[in-house]
């Protein structure tokens, strides 16, 4: 596979590549990843601000950072790759991707300091994919356990912090919550994002990228090209949009 070929700067200056893990992890932590929403209430207010196809964009860029901290330590870390193409092809259309089961009875979490984190991250994005497709307004709230996911496993916090407000600062002004207020009001309400704008993964991680929505679905399309259906199981070949 051509994509994430090689790891962004941002994510190489946070030491995150062939770092020792020197992170706690615990049964608890654990647990604590797994449902974050109760002590996390500024975090969830901050992610309720942006749109869904820029909330998936977000959960594929934050998913980018797990798979470079285990790729030299997993070969677990391929699925975590193959989740990110789906991701990023599925923000361009969600009928591009099968549904992106790795635990189907959700009984028998990984525990470990490398397994464990994998483990969690493979969960949170399984919802997440869910979730958007569905177009549910509880999207957003499930990001929460990721992010915090990959901040912990992040040695250098200070430089995942710096490129997580930058992003959502980006987001929040340029692809905003369409139905902020319905989140938690109607809980089967629908959110329609077939109207929203795609974004590329070079928004995240490449400073001279110059966001425009051309520029933007070019981009995404040249990631979405160098997919090797053969060896990712959960994605298809690209579907156009049908006519409105």
């Amino acid at each position: 596979m051509k994509n994430l070929k090689k790891a962004p700067d941002v994510i190489s200056e946070s030491k995150s590549i062939g770092h020792i893990i020197d992170y706690k992890w615990t049964p608890k932590l654990m647990e604590k990843l797994i449902d974050p929403i109760e002590e996390n209430e500024y975090l969830e207010k901050i992610l309720n601000q942006i749109g869904h196809k820029a909330s998936m964009a977000l959960a594929a860029a934050t998913l980018e950072w797990v798979f470079w901290r285990y790729k030299a330590l997993s070969t677990k870390s391929e699925d975590i790759r193959q989740r990110i193409e789906a991701i990023w092809s599925s923000i361009e259309n969600p009928e591009n991707t099968d549904a992106l089961i790795f635990d189907a009875e959700l009984d028998h979490p990984a525990n470990g300091y490398i397994n464990g984190p994998i483990w969690v991250s493979l969960m949170n994005i399984r919802i997440i994919d869910i979730l958007y497709k569905k177009g549910s307004n509880f999207l957003q709230s499930e990001l929460i356990g990721l992010v915090l996911l990959a901040r912990h496993v992040t040695p250098k916090k200070k430089s995942f912090d710096k490129w997580f407000e930058d992003s959502v600062s980006k987001l929040t002004e340029l692809f905003p919550n369409q139905n902020p207020l319905m989140t938690y009001d109607i809980e089967d309400s629908i959110y329609d994002f077939s109207s929203e704008p795609v974004i590329c993964r070079q928004f995240f991680f490449d400073p001279s990228f110059e966001y425009s929505e051309d520029a933007s679905k070019k981009a995404l399309l040249d990631f979405i090209s160098n997919i090797d259906y053969e060896k990712n199981q959960y994605c298809l070949k690209k579907k156009e949009y049908a006519s409105a």
